[in-house]
C-alpha cells in the first residue's frame, strides 16, 4: 500500500461491495488484533460471504458510504446513520470509520470523520481499551457519556461517546 499519495474519497456504489467488505475485514484485523478475543476476532473474520453479504446488503438500502481510494485499492471508509440505540442517546450514530493501518496518522481518518460528519448531536461505540481510537474521537468533540456493553463479537468491553454540534 502506498501512503505517499492522498487517497480519493467517493461515495460506495454496489460494485463495491466484494472489495469493501475485504478492506473492513483487514481493518478489523489491525485494529481489533490487539484487543479482542483471538478465537472470536479469527471466528468473526474467516466468514467471507458473511461480510460481502452485510456489505451488499447495507450499499442497497443504505446509509450512504464513503470510501477512501488509494492506488485502485480500498483504504478506509465511513458510515454515519440514524441512532441504533434503544435509548436514542442522539439522533445520529457513527457506525465505522476505519483505514488500513499503512493510513493511521496520515489525516485520512479526519478527512472521512469530516466526510460524513453530520450537523445534529451524534454517538458512537469505540473498545474501552482502545486508547488511538478513543483519543481520535475526543479530538473532534466526543466523550464518553457512561454507557458500556460487552461486544459479544469480539470478547471486549466497548463504552459509547457522544458529540453535540460545535
Amino acid at each position: 500500500m502506498s501512503t505517499t499519495r492522498t487517497p480519493t474519497l467517493r461515495p460506495a456504489a454496489a460494485a463495491d461491495a466484494r472489495a469493501g467488505a475485504a478492506m473492513h475485514a483487514a481493518c478489523w484485523r489491525e485494529a481489533y488484533g490487539p484487543y479482542a478475543d483471538p478465537d472470536r476476532l479469527a471466528e468473526r473474520l474467516a466468514d467471507t460471504d458473511r461480510w460481502v453479504a452485510a456489505w451488499t446488503r447495507q450499499l442497497e438500502v443504505g446509509p450512504p458510504r464513503v470510501l477512501a481510494e488509494d492506488d485502485g485499492g480500498l483504504v478506509g471508509f465511513a458510515v454515519v446513520g440514524p441512532s441504533r440505540d434503544d435509548d436514542h442517546a442522539t439522533p445520529r450514530e457513527l457506525y465505522a470509520i476505519y483505514t488500513r493501518a499503512a493510513y493511521w496518522g496520515t489525516g485520512l481518518g479526519q478527512r472521512l470523520w469530516d466526510a460524513v460528519r453530520p450537523d445534529d448531536p451524534c454517538s458512537l461505540w469505540v473498545l474501552e481499551d482502545n486508547d488511538r481510537a478513543r483519543g481520535f474521537y475526543a479530538r473532534n468533540g466526543f466523550v464518553a457519556d457512561g454507557a458500556r456493553e460487552l461486544y459479544d463479537d469480539l470478547g471486549a468491553w466497548e463504552i459509547r461517546m457522544v458529540r453535540s454540534p460545535a
